[in-house]
């Protein structure tokens, strides 16, 4: 497979701009691909001692880390998973639930053979830790998915010796830590210019600040995208409870923030409620501080669920996009957020 050409002409068909730093990356999975996926005997004899299952690569927001890894990916034929750290970590969870298994080693086990069946990569795009739960069952959980031999590509804001900092019990999440700085390459991608916020990339779906004459154009925007399609009563049960969609129209789907964001509702309720959702409008994001840190937390999660499944959105904001203000604690995983936003109101993206 010759990745440097590939990525190349990859480039040329997206008219997107190559740098050296992600030349230095192709260069780097090309290795990695060598060494874990060709199948000649004499790749397979050296990549016993010499290779490394993970592939980490971590950055600041917008440098392509995603296209990058997005690219290999699309290429690798072995049977393949890509998913939302979030979901996986909540169908692990469920498969815990289901099983009532006592015994946690096994339970892992379990899940661990089951995954393998299904799969000999998993792509984690954006992997963060910062529940607690996961983080105590990270160790032993990558522990049997590298003893299967499955293998792992990821992209993350964060350095492996930076991940869960300052989080409850930072002690028991370290044996994951040290896994991974075994096992992983873990690489830097640098670039000068966020390539989500060029000037070819205008935002036309962001609508601020909250005013009549803003209120006037998201409701213009709703009544042009939703004429001639049928309002529905949506009602989604997430186990056992029901949330209803109130303004719901053929997939066109209209939310305030405090619906989604001051609710007691996680990544699993956001990948449900918008299962049936083909585009999203967002209402009232406020600015965020110390105060309502927990309603920036699930705006984070929710802006990564519609990000991973792909969905179109327009929101209205307090501020331009580039004044946001955060929590103290939520200032890095807020930064791909925001970037994230600029690419998800971006007409151009879809």
């Amino acid at each position: 497979m010759n990745l440097n050409s590939l990525f190349k002409n990859f480039c040329k068909k997206k008219n997107l701009e190559i740098n050296s730093y992600q030349l230095k990356i192709i260069d780097e999975l090309k290795n990695y691909y060598k060494l874990n996926f060709n199948k000649s005997f004499l790749n397979k004899f050296f990549s016993k001692n010499n290779s490394k299952s993970v592939f980490y690569l971590h950055g600041g927001v917008g440098v392509g880390k995603t296209m990058i890894l997005n690219f290999f990916f699309d290429l690798v034929e072995e049977k393949k998973l890509r998913q939302h750290f979030n979901e996986f970590m909540l169908g692990f969870h469920n498969f815990v639930h289901e099983r009532k298994e006592k015994n946690e080693e096994n339970v892992v086990n379990y899940f661990v053979k089951n995954l393998k069946l299904r799969t000999k990569l998993i792509y984690f795009d954006e992997f963060q830790v910062t529940n607690i739960v996961d983080a105590m069952i990270l160790g032993k959980l990558f522990e049997q998915i590298l003893k299967e031999d499955i293998k792992i590509i990821l992209t993350s804001n964060t350095k492996i010796s930076k991940l869960y900092k300052d989080g409850l019990q930072r002690d028991q999440f370290k044996p994951f830590i040290k896994i991974m700085e075994e096992q992983s390459i873990e690489l830097e991608l640098k670039i000068e210019d966020d390539y989500r916020k060029s000037n070819e990339n205008q935002k036309q779906r962001y609508f601020y600040p909250l005013n009549q004459e803003t209120n006037f154009k998201i409701n213009k925007f709703f009544r042009t995208i939703t004429k001639k399609k049928n309002y529905l009563s949506k009602i989604i049960k997430v186990k056992g409870r029901d949330y209803k969609i109130e303004n719901f129209y053929e997939g066109v789907a209209r939310f305030n923030f405090d619906d989604l964001c001051s609710r007691n509702l996680g990544a699993e309720d956001y990948l449900e409620i918008i299962k049936s959702c083909k585009f999203i409008i967002l209402d009232n994001i406020p600015q965020f501080d110390d105060i309502n840190s927990n309603q920036q937390q699930r705006f984070i999660t929710l802006i990564d669920v519609i990000y991973d499944k792909n969905i179109p959105l327009a929101v209205t904001a307090e501020q331009n996009i580039n004044q946001f203000t955060s929590s103290r604690l939520l200032e890095n995983p807020f930064k791909r957020t925001i970037s994230r936003l600029y690419e998800l109101t971006s007409v151009e993206k879809n």
